[in-house]
């Protein structure tokens, strides 16, 4: 607006439809803006270098602004901002390396966003950052949320380390409860899956030796059953080949011992042991007697 002094330093537009310029630089005429609020204007889109002449700039507010994706270039040239706020947008991804240029950022607002998950090159670019909030996000509750998880919990031990430092606390009423200028333990709590490393020390986060050691000795009384029956198998079949035959029985009625010792009469009767004559008359009949011509019984005359 051409009716607005020059040297203005705050500069109000949020909520009106706004149309970003392509290619050019936004607000040109006002380079000592320091905030600026264009919050509120449905479907912004944010070109590369578009506040590049907003040098001075310290406050940018970009919220509710339908945002789905940011340049890396988009805010090349704010090197002085400290504050900058794009909650309650659409962004799914966090290209973090937009940031670079804002080497003096000391607070950034990602509220309420469409955001899954962060990479570990995103969260250490943000660690320059001293606030940060990610809340209302819907963060995906798998393995690659890890390193999130832990980049959380180290923030809230820095808090707690600048407070016990500095004696000082946020004061109520100000909306600077613990956790909202810091990524707070909320935040931690509503990963479902951060619980485990979420707890304090001394009161869980151990628990894993209890449940491998549930697991070896379940895995081990398996094996001794299965050990156990099969022993029992080889020994049914070790035995099957003991077993010895049942004597015959003659007739119905009588006993096994009975029988076995009629039947030692009758082969004893039956059968005469064999005299020296049958056996002579044995071997004449069956079998061929070698004898052997010595010597001195070779015919004379020779």
């Amino acid at each position: 607006p051409s009716s607005l002094p020059r040297n203005i330093t705050s500069l109000d537009l949020s909520f009106n439809s706004l149309v970003m310029p392509h290619h050019r630089t936004l607000l040109k005429p006002f380079p000592s803006l320091r905030s600026l609020n264009l919050s509120g204007n449905v479907m912004l889109t944010l070109s590369p270098a578009v506040f590049s002449n907003l040098g001075a700039l310290r406050l940018l507010d970009l919220s509710s602004c339908g945002i789905t994706y940011i340049h890396m270039d988009t805010f090349k040239g704010l090197g002085n901002l400290h504050t900058l706020l794009l909650r309650n947008n659409s962004l799914q991804e966090l290209d973090v390396p937009f940031l670079l240029p804002l080497k003096a950022l000391s607070h950034l607002d990602l509220q309420h966003n469409a955001l899954v998950s962060v990479d570990t090159w995103s969260l250490q670019l943000m660690e320059t950052v001293p606030q940060v909030r990610l809340e209302g996000n819907p963060w995906l509750c798998d393995c690659t949320a890890q390193p999130l998880q832990q980049w959380l919990q180290r923030r809230q031990g820095e808090r707690r380390g600048w407070q016990s430092s500095t004696g000082s606390m946020p004061q109520a009423g100000t909306g600077q409860e613990d956790g909202e200028h810091w990524v707070c333990h909320r935040l931690t709590m509503c990963l479902s899956c951060a619980t485990a490393t979420a707890l304090p020390a001394g009161k869980g986060g151990r628990s894993w030796p209890y449940l491998v050691g549930f697991l070896v000795t379940a895995i081990g009384i398996s094996i001794l059953i299965a050990l156990a029956a099969k022993c029992k198998l080889v020994h049914r079949n070790f035995a099957s080949y003991r077993h010895r035959p049942l004597p015959e029985i003659s007739s119905i009625g009588g006993s096994p011992m009975e029988d076995s010792s009629s039947w030692d009469r009758g082969s004893c009767g039956s059968h005469s042991i064999p005299d020296a004559a049958d056996l002579q008359a044995e071997d004449d009949d069956g079998f061929i007697e070698d004898n052997y011509i010595q010597p001195s019984e070779q015919l004379p005359g020779k």
